[in-house]
C-alpha cells in the first residue's frame, strides 16, 4: 500500500501528500541547550531520523532541520548558578547534543539553526502580527492575542478556556487576556539582550520555532514533529503565530512521538528530575555502559505514537535481541568470507531483488521485505517493522540450517542464495539506521579469567571425546547450558558464545 501517516491535527491516517511533489520538509523542535543531554531528547531525532530514512527510500527528496534554543530562561538561570556566560553554557551543551545524536547514528539532520542567529527573522514577523491585529506590545513585551485568533486550540482539540485552565502561561498585567502568550520579553539587568522597536529584549520560545522553520523550509511545512509534552502551549502557539502571520496552513502533518516512561510514569519537562532518581538518563552515561545501537534499537522498538519502556532491566533485554543478529553477522562472515557491513543494502524501494535460484527461498525473501516495507507504510509502524526483522533473521538462519550453509562442502548456489538474502537484511536494518558497524563489548576485569575457564572446560571436553569419555563430554555441554552457554563445534576447532 501507499504510505499512510496520521496527523494530530487531524486525528486521522490517510495517503501522504506533500506541498511540493517529490520533495518534503520536516521541522521538529530541538533541545534548550542548559543541561547535558538526556534520553528523552534523543527519541524525537532517532525517529524523524528514521522518517526521513524511509521517505528517502520512497524516493522524496528530504530536508530536515531541527532547532537549537539557545537562549531562553532556564538558559538564563543555569548559566548563574555556574558562574559562567549563557553564550559559553549553550555552545557546551550543543556541543554534548550533536555528539550524542552523531552515536546513536542521527546522521539524516540538514540544518541545525540556533534561535540567536534569527532574531532579525523573529522581530520582522513580532512587527507583521503586530500590525495585523495579532499581537500587541506592552511594556517592553509583546504578546500573541490569542482572541483575535477564531481557531486557536484546534491542534489540541480544546477552547482557549479550557487549554487556559491546564496551562502554566505566566501571569503578568500586561496581558489582555490570561492565556495570551509572549513574543518578546524585555530583558531585564545582566540578561543577554537585543535591539527591537520595543526596547531591548529576547524572543520568547515559540516565535523561534516558527521563524526558523518559515526560513528554512517555506510557509507550509510538510511535517512538524515534536514529542507528545510539546503539543501544548508550543505546537499549538507556533500553529496559531504562524497561520495568523501569513494566512496559510502552518504543517500538514503534526507527527507527535510518544513520552519515556519508566514503570507506569511518563517522563516529561514536569517531572524529569525526579525520574532521574529511579534511572539513567543522561545518555553519556547511558551510553558508558550499554551500546549506542541497543539505545537506538529500544527507541524504535514500539510505534513512534506509543510510549516507550525505559530502563535498564529494558536496555538488557534489547541487547540480547540484537545479540541474535550480531551472531548471524558472524556466522555470514564465516560462511562468505565477507562482512555483513559491507553488503550493498539497496537504497531505493524500486530497486530489484538480488537474484535468488531457490524459488521457494526467494518467495520467502520477497514476502519478508514487503512485509517489513508495509510495517512502515502503516504511519512509520518501526515496532511492526522491527518484529519483521526478527522473523526475517530466525527465517535466514533456518535456511542456512536446512542447506548446511556452514559446511564447505556446500554449493556456490546456495551460498549465493544466502548471501542474498542478507544483502536484503542489511537493506532492512539500513532503514532503521541499524547494523552501520561491528559492535564491540567492552572487556572487563573478568574477560580473560572467564575465557580462560571456558578453554579449560572445552580442553577437558576435547580430551574426554577423544577418550571416548561420551558422558563426561555431553556433562560438559549439558551443564554449560544450563548456564546458558552455548558450545559450536567445527571443522576449525570450538568455539562458545553466551545464549
Amino acid at each position: 500500500m501507499a504510505l499512510q501517516v496520521y496527523s494530530t491535527l487531524t486525528r486521522k491516517k490517510g495517503p501522504f501528500q506533500t506541498v511540493v511533489p517529490g520533495k518534503v520538509s520536516m521541522y521538529v523542535c530541538g533541545p534548550t541547550v542548559y543541561k547535558p543531554s538526556h534520553v528523552g531528547h534523543m527519541v524525537g531525532p532517532v525517529i524523524f531520523d528514521t522518517v526521513k530514512r524511509y521517505l528517502t527510500y520512497l524516493g522524496y527528496d528530504v530536508t530536515f532541520v531541527v532547532n537549537i534554543t539557545d537562549v531562553d530562561d532556564k538558559l538564563i538561570i543555569r548559566a548563574k548558578e555556574l558562574g559562567t556566560t549563557v553564550k559559553e553554557l549553550a555552545e557546551k551543551m550543543t556541543t554534548d547534543y550533536v555528539e550524542c545524536l552523531r552515536q546513536l547514528g542521527v546522521t539524516r539532520i540538514d540544518r541545525m539553526p540556533r534561535a540567536t542567529e534569527h532574531i532579525a527573522e523573529m522581530i520582522g514577523m513580532m512587527e507583521s502580527l503586530i500590525a495585523k491585529g495579532f499581537a500587541y506590545p506592552a511594556g517592553g513585551d509583546v504578546y500573541f492575542d490569542i482572541s483575535h485568533d477564531d481557531d486557536y486550540g484546534k491542534l489540541c482539540n480544546r477552547d482557549p478556556e479550557q487549554l487556559e485552565a491546564g496551562s502554566r502561561v505566566e501571569v503578568t498585567d500586561k496581558k489582555r487576556n490570561p492565556g495570551d502568550f509572549a513574543l518578546w520579553k524585555g530583558s531585564k539587568p545582566g540578561e543577554p539582550a537585543w535591539d527591537s522597536p520595543w526596547g531591548p529584549g529576547r524572543p520568547g520560545w515559540h516565535i523561534e520555532c516558527s521563524a526558523m522553520a518559515m526560513k528554512y523550509l517555506g510557509e507550509t511545512l510538510d511535517i512538524h514533529g515534536g514529542g507528545l509534552d510539546l503539543q501544548f502551549p508550543h505546537h499549538e502557539n507556533e500553529l496559531a503565530q504562524s497561520e495568523s502571520f501569513n494566512g496559510k496552513t502552518f504543517a500538514n502533518y503534526w507527527l507527535h512521538n510518544g513520552l519515556m516512561k519508566i514503570g507506569n510514569e511518563k517522563i516529561s519537562k514536569s517531572n524529569e528530575e525526579e525520574q532521574k532518581k529511579k534511572a539513567t538518563l543522561v545518555v553519556t552515561e547511558v551510553l558508558a555502559k550499554h551500546h549506542a545501537e541497543t539505545l537506538r534499537f529500544l527507541l524504535l522498538n514500539t510505534h513512534y505514537r506509543s510510549p516507550i519502556d525505559y530502563g535498564d532491566e529494558r536496555l538488557v533485554e534489547m541487547r540480547k535481541g540484537l545479540e541474535s543478529f550480531y551472531r548471524f553477522f558472524e556466522r555470514f562472515q564465516r560462511v562468505t568470507g565477507e562482512s555483513f557491513y559491507l553488503l550493498p543494502g539497496a537504497k531505493s524501494h524500486t530497486t530489484a531483488l538480488p537474484s535468488i535460484e531457490n524459488a521457494t527461498w526467494a518467495e520467502t525473501v520477497k514476502r519478508s521485505r514487503t512485509d517489513f516495507l508495509a510495517c512502515m507504510d502503516d504511519d512509520f509502524n518501526t515496532g511492526g517493522a522491527i518484529g519483521g526483522l526478527f522473523e526475517y533473521l530466525s527465517a535466514l538462519n533456518k535456511f542456512a540450517d536446512s542447506n548446511k550453509i556452514d559446511d564447505p562442502k556446500t554449493t556456490a548456489s546456495l551460498k549465493s542464495d544466502f548471501k542474498a538474502g542478507a544483502i536484503v537484511l542489511r537493506e532492512l536494518g539500513d532503514l532503521l539506521g541499524l547494523f552501520h558497524q561491528p559492535v564491540t563489548v567492552a572487556a572487563s576485569a573478568n574477560d580473560g579469567l572467564v575465557a580462560g575457564l571456558m578453554q579449560l572446560l572445552i580442553d577437558l571436553r576435547s580430551e574426554a571425546k577423544s577418550a571416548k569419555n561420551y558422558a563426561m563430554s555431553d556433562t560438559i555441554r549439558k551443564r554449560l547450558a544450563e548456564l546458558n552457554v552455548t558450545l559450536e563445534d567445527r571443522k576449525e576447532g570450538t568455539s562458545w558464545r553466551v545464549g
